[in-house]
């Protein structure tokens, strides 16, 4: 969860500039960008990972002589779990600079088969604050790639080091980051015919857990705001399905109305001022839209079939939505009025869940085909559709915010005696390898990403 913290940015050349935030800012860096041909840019088919070596951080004053090394290892986890990165084992070093200011000497580093160097300096402040600096070098040309640093809470420990891990995956990959980022979900416990289903909450890494709600009534479907500071989410209490805000920082809950005729959660329009959902009514089951600020409800389809879980485009233009108007289950996109609805899935078997992805370029989607349940994508217009993970039961495939990781659930069967039935949350990304799983604290489901939270 976002806490409040004070943060210094340097501007190399400048002088210090003091911000105050409700979250921590992210660093801001400077020197030369990577070579174009040094860069990855990745959509489909499996790369060598790039070699990186991670330096435990060092000048800890004040601080746990494990930090420096706990710094490194969250940096290198976060690197090596996008499939991208390898982390080269540490044991192999022979003598890292004492300090990010100190230029390597890359003898030592060239015989690792290392691309990349972080080097990172941390240490308390006579206020108390952490101060952490880094420097990232470009092995091959020998040459500063970026540096920067900044400063927080020593709780805030881990998102800097997930800050850092951003920088280092930007510069070599020419993509946005993901790792300062959270998952919300579904935590359920208890057995298959008596669920409690609470809402959690954890860092993308399954680190910093929390729970959101008491498990007194069922929840269902959490969703971020654009901003990360809400959480619009389902709660059934008597058996009727209410929408419910909560406001992230301050735990606070606002209750936008009860629908008996919710049969898909809300989603949030990309401006954070409405929410889509669908709505059954006089056995139709239509797609509508909430502008927050006044509560109002508009109807965007009207069809005799049913019209469900609806996702807006990025620039809130379009909206993809699945329906059985064809006659089985399928996935159609129309404008943001409700006109233009045109068809975009013509493959074999059942299509559901769609979401949009946040680049705009591609539709992540549940499939359902010969008993089995897929996770897969296709662009926009319907071409080039690719399934990347299957199961049992696989569902509510979600978005990283850059568009090239999708999370999502898996079940187990459930045996006629009742066991079995374990829930869990994977990742994998678009290019259908890399596939991990997240450890949670009990069985967990409908995950949901936040964006960046800088």
């Amino acid at each position: 969860m976002k806490t409040g913290m004070r943060i210094v940015m340097k501007m190399p050349g400048k002088r210090l500039i003091t911000l105050v935030a409700i979250c921590l800012l992210p660093f801001l860096f400077s020197g030369q960008l990577l070579a174009q041909s040094q860069r990855l840019y990745v959509t489909e088919g499996q790369i060598e990972p790039i070699p990186v070596a991670i330096a435990d951080f060092t000048g800890l004053d004040g601080l746990p002589s494990d930090v420096g090394r706990q710094i490194a290892q969250i940096i290198s986890d976060d690197l090596v779990s996008s499939g991208l990165f390898l982390s080269i084992d540490s044991a192999a070093f022979i003598a890292p600079p004492a300090s990010p200011d100190i230029r390597p000497n890359f003898a030592d580093w060239t015989p690792l088969g290392a691309k990349g160097l972080l080097i990172g300096s941390a240490f308390l402040d006579n206020d108390g604050a952490l101060q952490v600096e880094f420097a990232l070098w470009d092995v091959i040309s020998q040459r500063s790639i970026t540096e920067g640093g900044g400063s927080a809470d020593p709780a805030g420990l881990r998102r800097i080091a997930h800050q850092i891990a951003d920088f280092v995956y930007e510069e070599f990959t020419g993509d946005t980051g993901y790792f300062d980022t959270q998952i919300v979900y579904v935590s359920e416990s208890g057995p298959q015919n008596r669920r409690v289903k609470r809402l959690a909450f954890m860092d993308q890494d399954g680190h910093n857990h929390k729970f959101l709600t008491t498990g007194n009534d069922l929840v269902l479907t959490p969703r971020f705001s654009p901003t990360a500071n809400e959480i619009a989410y389902l709660n059934y209490f008597n058996d009727e399905p209410n929408v419910y805000l909560l406001d992230v920082v301050t735990g606070r809950t606002e209750r936008l109305g009860s629908f008996p005729g919710m049969t898909f959660a809300p989603r949030f329009g990309p401006d954070g001022t409405k929410l889509i959902m669908s709505l059954a009514e006089d056995g139709r089951t239509d797609i509508y839209e909430m502008e927050l600020a006044t509560q109002t409800i508009t109807q965007l389809t009207r069809s005799a079939s049913i019209d469900t879980s609806p996702s807006y485009s990025p620039d809130g233009k379009y909206i993809v939505f699945n329906s059985d108007r064809g006659g089985s289950q399928q996935l159609y996109t129309m404008r943001a009025d409700g006109t233009a609805v045109r068809r975009i899935s013509f493959g074999d078997g059942r299509y559901a869940t769609p979401v949009w992805s946040p680049r705009g370029d591609i539709i992540a989607f549940t499939k359902m085909y010969r008993g089995e349940f897929f996770i897969g994508v296709m662009n926009i217009d319907g071409s080039g559709e690719r399934l990347l993970a299957r199961g049992f039961l696989v569902e509510a495939p979600t978005w990283a915010p850059n568009g090239r990781v999708l999370m999502y659930f898996k079940q187990q069967p459930v045996s006629d005696t009742g066991e079995g039935g374990e829930t869990h949350l994977y990742r994998i990304d678009i290019t259908g390898f890399n596939e991990r799983r997240v450890i949670t604290p009990a069985d967990a489901s409908d995950p949901a990403w936040s964006p960046l939270l800088r």
